[in-house]
């Protein structure tokens, strides 16, 4: 069985390939599509994943992780879980153990996964998320950006993922339809441009905020409730870990009421005291505003970056259980002209598109002919065993094309007097796979060996970029003078994942080499922390 799996800041879901080539929710052993992305560390060394995880931290918060998915890239969980420090990579890694059980609950195995990411998520994040299933044990076949993975399902619903005739949708809509893809998740914003074709997935442009999502509505909320309950009370339930976790729970709950209604009331009690307040959506929107706004200047800039105009583009989906919110869909029916798409349930579609994503890999791995760095696979995965024929469903989807691009420009820090600058060598919305080069030169005599550092970023400024990391060419040959050449290469793959080569030009030496990452975690890491997991009693 192959399987895709949205691994979201707050919710998961999973979807499974079917032998029709469709695909279908997995519902967890709860009998529910989304899992709540929480993790309950328990006293005697088991852990809980869910709804039950979010219950029980209403009542011991510092046993309870969540948005951890906005830690990844992070050395750390950020606080202790249950008296003990994590890496964000571990706690991921408990969800998907989690999800994973309850998707062989259907009584197949699984043969292959995909497991998705914001499209905004920087290399040090992807590699984060390979390195969590890599603990969980999982057979990942690759990671993909959220959006794409959203508008595959569209296509796919459409037909456009089948060959010419094999559907009447098709026809009528031209040979292309640009899409923006509108994905406002619980911890995460993402805004993509896609151009579909038959049989074809091509990303035009990525923008987006990897700290922007549902939760910060949530705050907001709960903030403007916990400031009247201190004026009427002069106590703030926000100083008190337990009281602070039930307003955060039920300003979550009162938002997602008036997503329906248009007033409800919103409870806090803390302290002995209870303090009912009324709560009118226009209310939440007020408080809102400058969210939302920066979703719609995010998108604004989207389009600048692509020179299109919005009657360029031709449809908008809506990703995200936040895009739940009527004020989304509003603002963005205002700033397009055109009602957005919802056919496909919102906090469903990333998990559906997954799942269609691993059945084209693993269809274009079988083709014989294929070249592998188009497959979107990348050398720092693993490369899982292609399934059997039985399990894997009989499509020819080895023609599919799916074509991404880099959502951060890259480059290489070099020294221009006592400034460190970025150089990029692959501007940012570049199409994938690509690569840049170019020569440098070292900067005294005698040098005997030479630091690549990359980075990731738009700024001009080194120390204003995201450091990826570093690779080193050791030994270069004695006496060289100041100002010898080194051509540095820089690749990304479709995914996302980077490598890097350089050539000391004088003496030949190279260095093809994973980048040394600081912040990730080593194989031996990631051994010891699959270790505890296999030890681990997930329920």
């Amino acid at each position: 069985m192959l399987i895709g799996i949205d691994l979201g800041t707050t919710y998961c879901a999973v979807a499974a390939l079917d032998a029709q080539g469709h695909a279908r929710m997995l519902p967890n052993r709860d009998g529910e599509i989304l899992t709540p992305s929480a993790v309950y560390l328990a006293p005697d060394g088991s852990a809980v994943v869910g709804q039950a995880a979010l219950d029980i931290a209403l009542e011991q918060p510092e046993r309870v992780a969540t948005l951890i998915k906005r830690r990844m890239g992070y050395p750390d969980y950020g606080r202790p879980v249950a008296g003990r420090d994590f890496r964000p990579e571990t706690l991921c890694a408990i969800i998907l153990k989690k999800l994973v059980q309850d998707a062989e609950l259907s009584g197949e195995r699984i043969d292959g996964c995909v497991i998705t990411v914001p499209a905004y998520f920087d290399d040090t994040r992807r590699k984060a998320t390979m390195d969590a299933g890599r603990i969980a044990g999982l057979p990942v076949l690759d990671i993909l950006d959220e959006p794409t993975a959203a508008a595959l399902a569209y296509a796919h619903q459409h037909g456009w993922t089948q060959p010419a005739g094999a559907s009447d949708l098709f026809q009528g809509l031209g040979t292309s339809r640009t899409v923006l893809v509108y994905d406002l998740g619980g911890g995460t914003f993402d805004v993509t441009l896609v151009k579909l074709a038959r049989q074809r997935f091509q990303v035009l442009a990525i923008e987006g905020d990897v700290r922007l999502g549902g939760r910060d509505w949530d705050e907001r909320l709960a903030n403007w409730a916990a400031e009247q309950f201190r004026d009427t009370f002069g106590t703030d339930p926000r100083d008190d870990p337990q009281s602070h976790a039930q307003l955060l729970a039920t300003a979550e709950r009162v938002k997602r009421t008036l997503s329906k209604i248009e007033q409800t009331t919103l409870t806090i009690s803390h302290a002995g005291q209870r303090l009912v307040l009324p709560v009118s959506r226009h209310e939440l929107e007020h408080l809102t505003r400058d969210l939302l706004l920066r979703t719609r200047l995010t998108t604004q800039q989207l389009l600048r970056q692509v020179q299109l105009s919005w009657d360029q583009v031709d449809q908008v989906l809506l990703v995200g259980g936040s895009t739940h919110m009527p004020a989304v869909a509003r603002m963005l029916t205002e700033l397009t002209g055109r009602q957005p798409e919802r056919s496909l349930a919102v906090s469903e579609v990333v998990a559906r598109g997954a799942a269609l994503h691993a059945g084209i890999v693993v269809a274009q791995r079988r083709a014989p002919a294929l070249d592998p760095l188009a497959s979107g696979s990348a050398s720092l995965l693993a490369t899982p065993p292609v399934p059997d024929e039985e399990s894997f469903p009989r499509l020819d989807w080895a023609d599919v094309v799916e074509i991404s691009v880099n959502a951060h420009s890259l480059g290489i820090e070099v020294r221009n007097g006592t400034e460190r600058i970025h150089h990029k060598l692959v501007p940012k919305n570049t199409q994938l796979p690509a690569a840049g080069e170019h020569i440098y030169y070292t900067v005294r005599d005698n040098q005997t060996r030479v630091r690549i550092r990359v980075l990731q970023g738009e700024a001009h400024q080194a120390e204003a970029c995201i450091p990826v990391g570093e690779c080193w060419i050791e030994d270069l040959p004695p006496g060289l003078p100041k100002g010898a050449p080194v051509r540095v290469r820089c690749g990304v793959a479709p995914n996302g994942c980077i490598e890097v080569a350089a050539v000391d030009l004088t003496s030949g030496r190279a260095v093809t080499a994973h980048l040394y990452r600081p912040g990730g975690l080593t194989d031996e890491q990631i051994a010891r922390e699959a270790d505890f997991l296999r030890r681990l009693h997930v329920l």
